[in-house]
């Protein structure tokens, strides 16, 4: 149910405004600018969790101290 007072039709709240030319090139702007950010973003964790990993990986066993296998 539309609130109290909201007298337009179902189609009129479907369908927003159009943006201006200018408008629309800020908002593809904004969001050009957002997606860059979240890759950067990405990319900076990803290399601080490879950086961890490498810090808690254990030192590969040298071959003369290796256990023998069967």
């Amino acid at each position: 149910m539309p609130p109290a007072g909201d007298d337009r039709t179902a189609q009129d709240r479907t369908h927003s405004p159009s943006l201006t030319p200018a408008a629309e090139a800020a908002l593809q702007q904004r969001r050009a600018d957002e997606a860059a950010a979240l890759r950067a973003n990405l990319k900076r964790r990803k290399e601080q969790a490879r950086a961890r990993q490498a810090d808690t990986a254990p030192s590969p066993t040298p071959a003369s101290h290796a256990p023998e296998t069967p």
